[in-house]
């Protein structure tokens, strides 16, 4: 359902000029845009939401057509490595439960990917640079951020809508 509502703001806020298949998005109704997502593979949405991501943010940076698909793959290449790493901490635990050895092995292993998140952001920073001026990956990075706190502002928590306030650990 969160896919579905992501995909359906990225379509309605940004107007994109991609066209998926044979369908134009952009003269669907709301209606038509949610049959048709709502009649895809869960395969066919993940690719869908891919698209739609990468057409988002070329034309947000507005990335020269000779290195679109130089620019989409690295970037591609990033997020996945990224959510490799925050695999790799289970965030959904009680704080409380932990014993105080508990704790600070979670605490030291919230650092260690933390730090691992961190690292891979500054290497594929310096690997867009040879694509994208430095200016368009801080623009990227700064609307990574801003979509982040948007969803997690969308996302219900305990009956409650979160706050950047209530932000969790990577």
């Amino acid at each position: 359902m969160k896919k579905i509502l992501f995909t359906l703001f990225i379509i309605s806020s940004f107007g994109l000029k991609a066209q998926i298949k044979e369908y134009d998005w952009k003269k669907m109704n709301p209606d038509q845009r949610k049959e048709v997502i709502n009649n895809l593979s869960p395969d066919e949405r993940k690719a869908l939401l891919t698209q739609f991501r990468n057409n988002m943010v070329v034309d947000m940076l507005d990335v020269a057509p000779q290195d679109k698909a130089e620019f989409t793959a690295m970037y591609n290449e990033y997020l996945d490595n990224q959510k490799k790493i925050k695999s790799q901490f289970d965030s959904n635990f009680d704080p409380a439960k932990l014993t105080e050895e508990e704790a600070k092995v979670k605490l030291q292993k919230s650092f260690d990917v933390g730090q691992k998140l961190f690292d891979n952001r500054k290497k594929y920073a310096e690997k867009m640079q040879t694509v994208i001026p430095c200016q368009k990956v801080l623009k990227l990075f700064q609307s990574e951020g801003m979509m982040r706190d948007k969803m997690n502002e969308r996302k219900p928590h305990g009956g409650k809508k979160n706050t950047s306030e209530s932000k969790q650990t990577p």
